[in-house]
C-alpha cells in the first residue's frame, strides 16, 4: 500500500492567507490605478473643457458689455489703423491723441481696468485663440479659469513699456499650449473697451529659469540668458508659459512689439 499523504491544516491556512493577501493587494492596485486614471482624465480633459467653456462665456460677456456700453474713449470703431512710430522711445507727455515731437501719432493707452473681472480679450489668429485677460497670475483666481493673467506692475495695453501676460500651457484651458509655434510678424491683438492694440511677434526665448524676472521688465531682457532681450524703450508684449510641456521647471517667452491701434 502507498503512503497516505497527510495534509496539515496549518499549511492550508497559510496558503489561503497568502491568496487572500495577494487578492486584496491586486484589488488595491486596481483601485489605485482607476483612481489615478480618473485624476488624469479630470486634470487633462475635464479642467480643459470647463475652463474653455468659462473663458468663452467671459469673452462673449465682454463683447456684449462693450457693444452695449459703447467705446470707452478715443473715437469710433470705423477709424483707420493708427501706425505706431518706428522710434522705440517712450511717448512724450500729453493726451493719448496727441503727437510726439517727431510728428507721429502716439498710441492711446488702455484705461485702468476693473480688477474684479476680465477686462480685455487676447486674440492670436495663428493659434485660433481668443481668451480673456484678467489682472494677476494666481492659479485659482485667474489661470485655472482658462484666462490669461496680467503680471501686476507691468504696463497695460498700448502703454510704453512691457505688457506682460502668463497662461497655462497644459490643463485648465491651456491657452498658451502652442505659443512656441508663433513666428516673427505673427499678429497678436489685445481688445479693450476703448481700443484694439495689435502687436507683431518679434522674438522667442525657448527656455529660461522660472524666476527670470528680467523678461517682464519695462525693457525686457533675460537675466539668465542676457543675449535674449532688448536695449531700447518701446511698446512691448510678453507672453510667458511653462516648458517643457507638463512641467513647470522652466519658462518659454515670446516677445512682440506694438504696431498699431484702433479706437473702438
Amino acid at each position: 500500500m502507498g503512503r497516505v499523504r497527510v495534509v496539515r491544516h496549518s499549511g492550508l491556512r497559510r496558503r489561503a492567507a497568502r491568496r487572500r493577501v495577494l487578492w486584496s493587494g491586486g484589488e488595491a492596485l486596481v483601485t489605485v490605478g482607476v483612481v489615478l486614471l480618473l485624476l488624469v482624465v479630470h486634470q487633462m480633459w475635464w479642467t480643459n473643457r470647463e475652463a474653455r467653456a468659462g473663458a468663452e462665456r467671459e469673452v462673449r460677456a465682454l463683447e456684449r458689455s462693450w457693444d452695449g456700453g459703447g467705446g470707452g474713449g478715443g473715437g469710433g470703431g470705423g477709424e483707420s489703423l493708427t501706425a505706431v512710430p518706428e522710434a522705440s522711445g517712450p511717448p512724450a507727455s500729453g493726451g493719448a491723441s496727441g503727437r510726439s515731437a517727431g510728428g507721429a501719432r502716439r498710441p492711446a493707452a488702455a484705461p485702468a481696468p476693473d480688477w474684479s473681472k476680465a477686462y480685455a480679450i487676447l486674440t492670436v489668429p495663428r493659434l485660433n485663440l481668443r481668451v480673456p485677460v484678467a489682472e494677476g497670475i494666481s492659479r485659482s483666481g485667474v489661470l485655472n479659469k482658462g484666462y490669461v493673467g496680467h503680471y501686476p506692475g507691468t504696463q497695460q495695453p498700448g502703454q510704453a513699456g512691457n505688457f506682460a501676460l502668463a497662461g497655462h500651457r497644459n490643463t485648465h484651458g491651456e491657452p498658451f499650449r502652442y505659443i512656441n509655434r508663433l513666428e516673427p510678424k505673427d499678429t497678436v491683438r489685445v481688445e479693450t473697451r476703448s481700443a484694439t492694440y495689435t502687436y507683431a511677434v518679434d522674438r522667442t526665448l525657448r527656455q529660461t529659469a522660472a524666476r527670470d524676472g528680467g523678461v517682464i521688465r519695462p525693457i525686457p531682457r533675460s537675466v539668465v540668458r542676457p543675449d535674449h532681450g532688448y536695449d531700447e524703450p518701446g511698446y512691448y508684449l510678453t507672453l510667458t508659459t511653462c516648458t517643457p510641456e507638463y512641467t513647470s521647471k522652466y519658462r518659454l517667452v515670446v516677445w512682440g512689439k506694438l504696431v498699431s491701434m484702433r479706437p473702438r
